[in-house]
């Protein structure tokens, strides 16, 4: 009895040291608070001066050369709200903030939906920033992401609201926001996507418009068209919701001409242009859109020069000019992408001939043809199969679908090596159908395709894709990092194209390392790369070859709109691919011909100064370099050689041939064997 009642007189001598614990905590708690918040509003700007002093960001490439100064003077024509479209303003209201007129600069509400919307993963048009947050934002303050820049947004949008008026807060943050191509506010947009006054603009045009300043590089019609419909549908059943028009005026803005200017009057801007664009969309992804222009950032990126030039200079000297399509482009077109293996640095990026904004490196999704074949034999290889290993060419029907071999002919048994060095049709989809198409697959998203279709009614889970023949098709930068995996091992490194960026006070912002995953066996690789190796030293890739070990291989389509040849060094992954904008046929050109030759010149300049080193082989890969050369007998060939072998015997007590005879008979044996040969196929 006595200890139970110390217990309880000693619980209670703690309760007043745990509640005075508790308070002076909170005092802590709250003197920080204080702390923060004083600290942060002593920073705050005056939101009188709107003149925030804005620098050029540089873009220097992997040695530290400058590639592009970017700009800092905004391309700004200041336009008064009365000047502006009732329709545009209704649409910036229903895409960006449709309580403006109603919230004193932040508004809780919206700040709720959007979170529930990203909880939801529904998505709705506009996000938990208000109008006036945005103009505090982009006239006031840096694009730092941090607590601190969010709190001082919130600050100085009760203080615009204050010091300003609706219409004006309205009107300066049309002036203020960046619309893509280098354009800051609405007047200027206007001009450079249509080539007329801001006053003049349709419904259709307002509702581009006030879709661009969420994501300007991706959304600009220019870039990306279908993305810049869609989100113009977006704004324009945004305002039909909300009653700004009718739904049948919002259906018939989404059918009307946009009016846009021609692509003829623009350019990519100099050197590495593609290669910039693709910066610039990376940069403005990550961080607001005004950040290149406005903040002074360094940009180190991957880019070679040397290795760019080279590039660029191998497509411009081997492209053939066909025709001049509507927009005033050359075609057909072209890109090339080069990647350094070990730590997926973008080496090299062209994205077309250098006349227009959307780059095909990147955005084209293109059908591989035999350029997807190496997935399914090293799915093969994987599986047990060895170059060696015999496959039927021999006539095949699979629910009423045959494929064709190039030749319009059949071999018989062929070795997996020797398909894939001529590039025949109907082995590798036997291959394909004996592995399974599912795991072919698998394997080519885990080395770095990224555009395969794996389920829907349309999908890639079929044998025509063992052809190449899939559902969207591939990207130039894709096809370049899935082969780098084979020339590294089995080892995927994800394409990278920024080293490092800094801000104009010298803050490093990011800095990006490699992201290793082996995704195949070194074995595997090894193989795979051994056999590209003979497709092209012996088979349809020869006109790539630059005297050194190399890999690669040749894809054609079916109706010749593509052509590609992909390869690699051990310290090298290029792509090249060739094709018309528009889908007509490249008149009979394959894989083997302009895009080999394209990446044969631009390859023996880039690795010019490195050593001409081996591939690395792994244990247990003994006797794999010389096998499935040698092609099974057939009963003819060998009535042929015991006949030979008695003539032989005949002779041995006859006349003697002279050296010269020897000579004529050796030469015409081995010109009988190669016109013998099947010829190379695609």
């Amino acid at each position: 009895m006595r200890q139970s009642t110390r217990c309880r007189k000693q619980r209670r001598s703690k309760k007043p040291v745990l509640f005075l614990g508790i308070i002076v905590l909170l005092i802590i708690l709250l003197g920080a608070g204080c702390g923060f918040i004083g600290a942060t509003i002593g920073n705050l700007p005056s939101v009188r001066d709107t003149d925030r002093p804005v620098a050029s960001s540089q873009v220097f490439d992997i040695k530290g050369r400058l590639i592009r100064t970017i700009h800092a003077e905004e391309n700004r024509l200041p336009v008064d709200l009365e000047q502006v479209p009732v329709h545009l303003q209704q649409a910036f209201l229903a895409a960006e903030d449709i309580r403006f007129y109603d919230h004193m600069g932040i508004d809780p509400r919206s700040i709720l939906r959007a979170v529930w919307a990203n909880i939801g993963q529904q998505g709705i048009a506009q996000g938990g920033s208000t109008i006036t947050q945005q103009l505090a934002r982009n006239a006031f303050l840096t694009q730092n992401r941090t607590l601190e820049r969010k709190f001082q947004e919130a600050i100085l949008a009760l203080q615009i609201e204050r010091e300003y008026t609706k219409p004006q807060i309205l009107e300066m943050y049309m002036n203020q926001i960046y619309f893509g191509q280098g354009a800051y506010g609405v007047q200027t947009a206007s001009r450079i996507y249509f080539g007329k006054d801001v006053s003049e603009l349709s419904l259709a045009q307002c509702a581009l418009l006030a879709g661009l300043p969420q994501s300007p590089n991706y959304y600009s019609p220019f870039n990306n068209l279908e993305a810049a419909k869609s989100r113009q549908a977006t704004v324009l059943n945004q305002m039909a919701k909300y009653e700004f028009i009718t739904a049948e005026e919002a259906e018939e803005a989404k059918e009307a001409d946009l009016g846009l200017r021609s692509q003829e009057t623009l350019t990519s801007g100099g050197e590495a242009g593609y290669f910039v664009s693709y910066i610039e969309q990376l940069i403005s992804e990550k961080y607001d859109a005004e950040v290149l222009y406005k903040e002074g950032l360094k940009i180190y990126t991957t880019l070679d020069l040397d290795m760019q030039r080279a590039a660029e200079e191998a497509l411009a000297a081997n492209l053939p000019d066909y025709y001049t399509d509507e927009n005033g482009l050359l075609q057909p077109q072209g890109a090339i992408v080069a990647i350094n293996p070990h730590n997926g640095y973008i080496l090299a990026m062209v994205g077309g001939r250098g006349t227009d904004h959307f780059n095909r490196a990147v955005q084209a999704v293109r059908q591989p043809g035999s350029a997807f074949k190496p997935f399914v034999y090293l799915t093969g290889i994987e599986k047990g199969m060895s170059p060696g290993t015999l496959v039927d060419d021999s006539p095949l029907t699979i629910g009423g679908w045959s494929p064709q071999n190039y030749s319009r002919s059949f071999s018989g048994k062929v070795t997996l090596r020797y398909a894939l060095m001529h590039s025949i049709n109907v082995p590798v989809v036997r291959v394909a159908q004996q592995v399974g198409m599912h795991n072919v697959l698998a394997n080519a998203e885990n080395m770095g395709i990224s555009t395969l279709v794996f389920s829907g009614a349309m999908n890639d889970d079929n044998l025509a894709s063992a052809l190449g023949g899939l559902t969207q098709g591939v990207t130039p930068l894709d096809m370049a990092a899935a082969y780098g995996v084979m020339a590294n091992g089995g080892v995927r490194v994800a394409p990278s194209a920024i080293i490092r960026v800094v801000d104009r006070n010298g803050n490093v912002l990011e800095e990006n390392s490699p992201r290793e995953t082996q995704v195949i066996s070194e074995k595997t690789a090894y193989v795979i790369t051994n056999m590209l190796e003979s497709a092209v030293l012996h088979g349809t890739g020869g006109n790539a070859y630059i005297g050194r070990p190399m890999a690669g291989k040749t894809g054609t389509t079916d109706d010749t709109k593509d052509a590609w040849f992909v390869g690699y060094t051990p310290d090298v992954s290029a792509a090249v691919w060739i094709g018309d904008d528009f889908d007509s046929n490249l008149q009979g050109l394959t894989g083997g011909t302009i895009p080999a030759a394209i990446w044969r010149d631009f390859m023996s300049r880039a690795v010019a100064d490195m050593p001409a080193t081996s591939f690395t082989v792994p244990p247990g890969v003994d006797g794999i370099a010389a096998e499935g050369f040698q092609l099974p007998s057939k009963p003819e060939d060998k009535e042929k050689k015991d006949k030979e072998d008695a003539d032989s015997k005949d002779k041995k007590s006859g006349d003697k041939r002279s050296p010269a005879d020897e000579v004529k008979e050796t030469v015409e044996k081995v010109v009988g064997k190669v016109k013998g040969a099947p010829a190379d196929e695609e």
